[in-house]
C-alpha cells in the first residue's frame, strides 16, 4: 500500500472454565455455529483501510479563524507501532483460551476486534445510540467494564464513556506519553480480565461540554462489537456485533 495521508478539518474524533463456554456466549452460539466460520486472520493495518477511519490516526487541531487542515502520514504511525511492538493480548490474563478456543466462542467480528486489535467502522453497532440504564461487559470474557452512566454521545460513531469501571480496563504501557498527553494520539484499552482489545482512550474530554467527559478529561472511544450491553431492568442482552435499525 502506497503511503496515504488522511486530513482532517477542526477537531476530528475517534479520530476459565476450559473450553467450557462463557455463560455470557451460550445463547450465541446455537445462533453463530453452524454459519459461521473461523475468521481470516488479518492484522490490524488490513483491517483499516484508507477508506475507514483508525481513531488512534485522529488528531485535533484549533485555530483562531479558520479550521486548519492537517495531514498526518500512516504508514509512519504504523511502523512506529511495529517497532514497539505490542505485548500478547493472552499472557497474564485470568481467562485463558487458545486462539482456536477464541474463534469459536466469539462471532467474527469480535474476534477481529477483541483478539486482533481490529477496528468498527463508525455507526455500525447497534451499541452507539444505546441509552437505557445498565452496564456494558465484555463479550469476549463477560467482565463488568463500563456503566451506562458513563456514556455520552460524542458524535463519533463509537460508543464512548467517561469513565471505567475501576480496575476494569488497562492502558497499553508502550503508547507515546507525549502525544497521549497532548491529545493527539490514543492509547489502546484492553480488557484486563482477558487481554481483549476494547478501543483507545483519549485525553480530549473536555472537548465535550455538558457531558460526563468534561468532568474527567477522558474518552473511552470503544468499539461495540467488543461489548455486551445488559439492562437495568433485566431484559434481554443487547450484543454489540449487531446492527443498528436501518432508518426509514
Amino acid at each position: 500500500m502506497g503511503p496515504h495521508a488522511v486530513f482532517l478539518l477542526g477537531a476530528l474524533f475517534h479520530s476459565g472454565d476450559s473450553f467450557g463456554l462463557n455463560p455470557l456466549l451460550n445463547g450465541r452460539l446455537e445462533q453463530t455455529a453452524s454459519s459461521k466460520a473461523a475468521p481470516k486472520l488479518v492484522d490490524e493495518k488490513s483491517v483499516d483501510s484508507p477508506s475507514k477511519p483508525h481513531r488512534r490516526r485522529f488528531l485535533a487541531e484549533f485555530g483562531t479563524g479558520a479550521a486548519s487542515v492537517i495531514s498526518i502520514c500512516e504508514p509512519a504511525l504504523a511502523a512506529d507501532s511495529q517497532a514497539k511492538g505490542w505485548r500478547s493480548r493472552t499472557e497474564g490474563y485470568k481467562v485463558q483460551r487458545s486462539e482456536r478456543e477464541w474463534a469459536y466462542v466469539l462471532s467474527g467480528q469480535q474476534y477481529n476486534v477483541l483478539r486482533q486489535g481490529g477496528t468498527e467502522r463508525p455507526f455500525s453497532s447497534v451499541l452507539e445510540s444505546e441509552k437505557r440504564p445498565g452496564a456494558f461487559v465484555c463479550a469476549g470474557c463477560g467482565s463488568k467494564l463500563f456503566e451506562s452512566s458513563a456514556k455520552f454521545n460524542s458524535g463519533t460513531g463509537w460508543p464512548s464513556f467517561a469513565s471505567s469501571v475501576p480496575g476494569a480496563v488497562e492502558v497499553d504501557p508502550d503508547a507515546n506519553p507525549l502525544l497521549v498527553s497532548a491529545g493527539l494520539m490514543g492509547a489502546e484499552l484492553r480488557c484486563k480480565g482477558c487481554g481483549g482489545h476494547l478501543g483507545d482512550l483519549f485525553n480530549d474530554g473536555r472537548l465535550f461540554v455538558n457531558t460526563p467527559a468534561f468532568e474527567t478529561g477522558k474518552r473511552h472511544c470503544i468499539d461495540g462489537y467488543a461489548l455486551v450491553f445488559k439492562p437495568a431492568d433485566g431484559s434481554e442482552e443487547v450484543f454489540g456485533d449487531t446492527p443498528p435499525p436501518k432508518k426509514a
